[in-house]
């Protein structure tokens, strides 16, 4: 198939930096699934749903109208014509994002849409069900993670305007996701069977983009 580079990973692992750069190295276009899932959520939340109820979610998930741009200089996520690029990047939305993206509903519907977005290829896609359930025929696929103390750091850093964001407050807050992340009935999030693990603790972003684009440039 196309070439479709999936990269899946925790929070804070690197997977937007590194994907945007694989994708503008390789002339690709690029797709951010968690923002569509953060998208979905924010909208829950406007719309006054309550997230931790499954069933009140799942009748409302048609309609929002959720778009990604797919431009790996200046991908866009709008809501019902709102842009959202920004709002969907809050601790409120973060803390409520795994309880929306667990419904499978949601699921259901924003996997079909990633689908239609990648069509016959052409594009890096990351999130943290790519490899195994969005795009599992990937030709290359990758695992990127980091330690616990580094994706909290970079998380922290994304909050920067939240006083309440500090590292130990972030390092809390995404051990909760991750752990609800994986354990999930519907599309946990978890490693390929075959996919390249990166770990990105001690790399530079140009070095975990240059591994990722010798991978695709190895099986392309």
């Amino acid at each position: 198939m196309p070439l479709v580079i999936a990269m899946d990973g925790p929070s804070g692992s690197g997977k937007s930096s590194a994907s945007k750069g694989v994708a503008r190295a390789l002339g690709l276009r690029y797709l951010d699934t968690g923002a569509m899932y953060r998208a979905m959520t924010w909208w829950m939340l406007r719309a006054g749903v309550p997230v931790d109820d499954a069933a009140a979610v799942a009748a409302r998930v048609a309609e929002p109208v959720i778009e990604s741009g797919t431009d790996p200089d200046g991908p866009t996520i709008t809501v019902d014509g709102t842009d959202v690029a920004e709002p969907i990047r809050t601790r409120e939305v973060t803390n409520a994002v795994s309880a929306v993206s667990s419904v499978p509903a949601v699921r259901e519907r924003l996997v079909a849409l990633q689908r239609e977005i990648i069509g016959t290829g052409g594009i890096v896609v990351e999130g943290r069900d790519i490899g195994t359930v969005v795009a599992p025929d990937a030709p290359v696929k990758v695992y990127l993670t980091a330690s616990e103390e580094v994706r909290a750091a970079r998380r922290a850093k994304d909050l920067t305007a939240d006083p309440a964001a500090s590292v130990t407050v972030t390092q809390a807050e995404q051990a909760r996701r991750d752990r609800l992340d994986s354990t999930r009935t519907a599309s946990p999030l978890a490693k390929a069977g075959d996919a390249a693990e990166i770990d990105s603790t001690g790399l530079s972003l140009v070095e975990v983009i240059e591994a990722v684009v010798h991978l695709a440039k190895e099986r392309d």
